[in-house]
């Protein structure tokens, strides 16, 4: 098989299963999922082995060049965001079988069965887009893909049924329609400007004139409202604290990702010139300032998936530190730093929803009261808990340490010592909320809650997904080469356009 087919494959294959499950009955919806989740894990081995080989791949689709074409573009950091997607989008989708049977049995049987019907199709309309999305050549197929993230994301969070959780969703809704706004003015400036919107051909030929400073503003400005990135974060706690658990694992492992991996493209790849220090300095200082406020108001949560959404508005911080630390000799570790961060963090994030949606269903509801002693009855679901937390707080054997190491090594060598304080506290404040639910969890004072029976299947995935962030911090030499590939920055292998 060709790494054509591959990139072609990532895209269609999840889309072909969404069909399917609308042609076929319900109680086969699932085994498409499993079947499309299989499917992908082997596309992205298979182009990942050919980007190694090969560095980065062009697909032309009908065999049309830009400015008519539509270009598809992997490279080494789309090739991890890819492996991340699979790789949380398989433990999401064994999670998910079992999170709706265990509800269908419960007291809103006929609720749940409806909201399982549309997870399906909805989580693989979304798949696929993300796939589309990381593989995307142009400007504009950023656009597209990433209103059918936003649509289908919009959707499973109000699967919940819940008033707060539909309330959630229509602010997601209006934040992200207005982020798309920004972004698809940026995209018609450029567009009237240049006469293309191939990313590789505009990053040739972008000058430093009026119409492509204001694009540039409105469409990054647009991403960051998408990205959530503090004080724009207002929209994420409630949408990701109140969507099914499976969902809220994709929404910050994955969803997040999309809109952050396209700033990353065009801060680096299309718009260098236009972008100066001082604009880089500005986001790194707001991803501080998200680091130290995400992870207080984190601390002060009473439920557990708040404390998580919350940690997410944190975590984000981390990735914009790239942008005031990509300059200079510091730039390729701060570049392989964010990149590593962000596949971490999926990983460890989705884990952590997970555990929470199994105590949830466990105990009834996700107030740390009522997790009083239940890690005494669940000790692999709070163990799975302390290892995603290991990797959130930056410690070693983790991809978290690895990642904020880089970044950390960046800021030092760099002189951003602000930078360097901000990174290691929020460490500490992210132990602080971690072991917070752990203490409350393994508490003797107070009796074993009683708990719901838990399907197995609702277990091994985040031990699956906490297992893998602890491998990443040990096996470190393959991804690293990875990222090199197509960097803007790279020293190895071969470089970006």
């Amino acid at each position: 098989m060709s790494a054509d087919l591959a990139m072609i494959g990532l895209v269609v294959v999840p889309l072909a299963a969404a069909v399917a499950v609308f042609g076929t009955a319900t109680r086969f919806a699932a085994a498409w999922g499993v079947c499309a989740a299989l499917a992908q894990l082997g596309l992205v081995v298979w182009l990942t082995r050919s980007i190694l080989a090969l560095g980065p791949l062009r697909y032309r689709i009908g065999g049309w060049d830009a400015p008519l074409g539509i270009p598809l573009y992997a490279d080494g950091i789309s090739a991890l965001m890819l492996i991340m997607a699979a790789v949380v989008g398989t433990a999401s989708t064994f999670y998910a079988i079992g999170y709706f049977s265990a509800a269908r049995h419960g007291p809103a049987d006929r609720s749940q069965r409806q909201a399982e019907q549309a997870f399906w199709p909805l989580w693989l309309v979304l798949w696929s887009a993300l796939n589309a999305l990381f593989l995307a050549g142009d400007i504009f197929n950023w656009y597209v893909t990433l209103e059918l993230i936003t649509f289908s994301a919009v959707a499973l969070i109000g699967l919940a049924g819940q008033v707060r959780a539909l309330v959630a969703a229509m602010r997601y809704l209006i934040a992200a329609l207005v982020g798309s706004l920004f972004y698809l003015l940026g995209v018609a400036l450029i567009y009237s400007a240049y006469g293309t919107v191939s990313w590789e051909l505009l990053g040739q030929a972008v000058r430093v004139d009026a119409v492509t400073v204001c694009a540039a503003v409105l469409m990054i400005a647009g991403l960051l409202l998408k990205t959530a990135l503090f004080p724009l974060h207002y929209w994420l706690p409630d949408a990701h604290a109140n969507a099914p658990a499976p969902v809220s694992g994709l929404l910050s492992g994955l969803v997040l990702k999309a809109s952050f991996f396209i700033l990353l493209r065009l801060w680096f790849f299309v718009f260098a010139p236009v972008v100066g220090s001082q604009a880089g300095q500005l986001l790194s200082g707001l991803g501080a300032a998200a680091i130290l406020w995400g992870s207080i108001q984190a601390i002060r949560q009473r439920r557990v998936k708040l404390i998580i959404a919350y940690s997410t508005v944190a975590q984000i911080g981390y990735l914009f530190l790239v942008f005031g630390l990509g300059v200079g000799p510091t730039a390729m570790a701060a570049w392989r730093g964010a990149a590593y961060f962000a596949f971490a963090h999926a990983c460890a994030k989705a884990a952590a929803f997970m555990v929470a949606g199994s105590l949830m269903h466990a105990v009834g509801g996700d107030e740390l009261d009522r997790w009083e002693g239940i890690g005494r009855r669940e000790p692999m679901l709070i163990f799975t808990f302390g290892l995603a937390g290991v990797s959130l707080m930056g410690l070693p054997p983790s991809g978290g340490f690895i990642a904020k190491w880089l970044l950390l090594n960046a800021a030092v060598s760099g002189g951003h010592w602000a930078l360097a304080v901000v990174m290691l506290t929020g460490g500490l404040l992210a132990a602080a909320y971690v072991f917070r639910v752990v203490a409350i969890s393994l508490s003797e004072s107070a009796p074993q809650p009683a708990t719901a029976p838990i399907p197995r299947v609702m277990r091994w995935p985040p031990l699956a997904l906490a297992l893998i962030v602890i491998i990443c911090g040990i096996v470190t030499t393959e991804p690293i080469q990875l990222l090199e590939i197509g960097s803007p920055f790279a020293v190895s292998g071969e470089a970006a356009p």
